[in-house]
């Protein structure tokens, strides 16, 4: 499949005229071609343009074309076979299982969202039936549903080229929710974003969806962002990124004349709670699987754990030995992109510089130009509780081991934590009591808690939350991940004493497509 390096405009083919995006091999430091000449203000325009002519229509199909069309972009995407596969690896220097398996989860979590839709639960159908009679004072006729908020812009992350990206997680709730997509694609694998993108144009096109329903853009810098964001016709944000990145964006978009919602996630260390029977007992096997989830994708994951704390004595000294051989024994691996790699060199070098840091070991350098080298650091928890930056993330395989006189000082820095997308207890049933002590307090402080496994790897669900107090999201109400994503792109609307002929479908009384819904606060179906 030839990649024409174009922006994605409705169903059309459009070059831009701004500055070329020119993908990086990060393993080997060659460019790759095609160049892709970025959008000016003016495709943006026409993007939105698009979207918003796209909206009432879109909105309105049926929940089985909606549901169809969403399963036809997964059929699309796995049409495009290794094509997709080999430039991927070419952009990210992933390995292909890697991502085969993203392609998987993206195409897997697009079929989950067809099945949300066509069960219609997401609309929240209630109805409370006139009451002409009561007294004091009569009821009106009261009928609620759940209506999209209108179109969406969706900025691609550096980390799943894929599963985060053009069709990834936020393009696909949106659609769900009957939102328009514009998507700016990430810089670091346009050729990546383009073959996806040209997926759902294809798909769009099959299932005769209105053209504005997807558009893709390419852009250096922030420009492009900046703009649909501030664009009037954009009506919600999701941004998967740093947090600069989404703060930039929450900032413009709450400097609108219309505010709008920036579903942001940005920064996480994942904290784990080793709790002392569980080291006592099997803290060789916790430091091992720790390490192994440290060095996952070379630590590029929001839910790496770069933050371990236990009670100082012994046990924790082996548990930090074991994790320690095992970092000096952990390979290089090549990082995502070369502005991925600057950061975490950035961040290691600042940690290490701490005096109130030691650094317990460093993994194996590697001959590539953009290598993970895995660090191991340890701090006391009075050094922790006394500078914040302690807290801040590296992007990367680097964890931090905190050391607390005792329970009461584990309990201080629990209190002192920021918002993270998960938390990790490692624990046996002697350390329930000790536990139930601290889950108070670390409910507050994430989104996932998770007992004796480890963060890394995200089911797609219709449980999962991913997602956090700040700074780990922007909204701790919201996850971006599962079948509740859905309810991002979507608001309430009521409708009291309408005639049968002005409600919408779902909600007349012969409830024609079956959904549940809830009737004088009884479900029904």
């Amino acid at each position: 499949m030839t990649l024409q390096g174009t922006l994605l405009i409705g169903q059309q083919a459009v070059t831009g005229t701004q500055a070329d995006i020119v993908a990086v091999n990060p393993a080997t430091g060659e460019t790759l071609e095609p160049r892709y000449p970025g959008g000016s203000r003016a495709e943006v325009e026409k993007a939105c343009q698009l979207a918003e002519a796209a909206f009432d229509q879109y909105r309105e199909t049926s929940l089985e074309a909606r549901a169809h069309f969403l399963e036809t972009i997964a059929e699309e995407i796995e049409a495009i076979g290794a094509d997709l596969t080999q430039r991927g690896v070419a952009e990210t220097g992933l390995p292909e299982a890697r991502l085969e398996g993203e392609r998987g989860r993206t195409c897997g979590q697009l079929r989950l969202f067809a099945s949300v839709v066509r069960a219609g639960e997401w609309l929240d159908l209630r109805h409370d039936p006139a009451q002409p009679d009561r007294q004091p004072m009569p009821r009106a006729d009261l009928r609620q549903r759940h209506i999209p908020l209108g179109p969406v812009a969706v900025c691609g992350a550096s980390i799943f080229p894929l599963a985060f990206s053009v069709a990834g997680g936020d393009t696909a709730s949106a659609l769900a929710a009957g939102c328009p997509v514009v998507v700016k694609g990430h810089s670091a694998h346009p050729g990546t974003s383009e073959l996806v993108g040209r997926a759902i144009q294809r798909a769009a096109a099959k299932c005769n969806m209105p053209e504005g329903v997807f558009s893709l853009l390419f852009g250096s810098g922030r420009d492009i962002g900046q703009a649909l964001v501030s664009d009037p016709r954009i009506k919600a944000v999701g941004f998967t990124g740093s947090r600069s990145g989404g703060m930039a964006l929450m900032a413009t978009a709450q400097a609108r004349p219309e505010p709008i919602p920036v579903y942001a996630e940005m920064s996480s260390i994942n904290p784990v709670f080793l709790f002392p029977e569980a080291l006592q007992a099997r803290g060789n096997k916790i430091a091992e699987g720790f390490v192994a989830s440290l060095n996952m994708g070379a630590g590029q994951f929001c839910t790496n754990p770069g933050l371990v704390i236990g009670l100082k004595g012994a046990d924790l000294d082996a548990f930090i030995t074991t994790a320690e051989e095992a970092v000096k024994a952990s390979g290089a691996q090549t990082m995502l992109t070369p502005g991925i790699h600057e950061a975490y060199q950035s961040g290691v070098s600042a940690l290490s510089g701490q005096s109130s840091v030691k650094e317990v070991a460093r993994g194996k350098a590697g001959d590539g130009p953009h290598s993970c080298q895995t660090g191991l650091f340890v701090a006391s928890a009075q050094n922790f509780l006394n500078n914040d930056a302690l807290q801040g993330e590296i992007f990367g395989a680097a964890s931090l081991v905190i050391e607390c006189a005792d329970a009461q000082e584990m309990q201080r820095v629990a209190d002192q934590l920021e918002g993270q997308l998960t938390i990790t207890l490692q624990m046996d049933d002697g350390d329930l009591e000790a536990a139930k002590s601290l889950l108070p307090t670390l409910e507050q402080r994430a989104g996932r808690l998770l007992a004796n496994g480890w963060p890394t790897g995200v089911e797609v669900g219709h449980a999962m939350v991913h997602g956090g107090p700040f700074p780990a999201t922007s909204d701790s109400r919201t996850t971006s991940v599962g079948s509740a994503a859905i309810y991002r792109f979507l608001r309430p609307v009521c409708y009291q004493d309408l005639p049968a002929g002005l409600l919408p479908e779902v909600l007349r009384d012969d409830n024609p497509f079956k959904v549940s819904r809830l009737v004088d606060g009884k479900r029904e179906g």
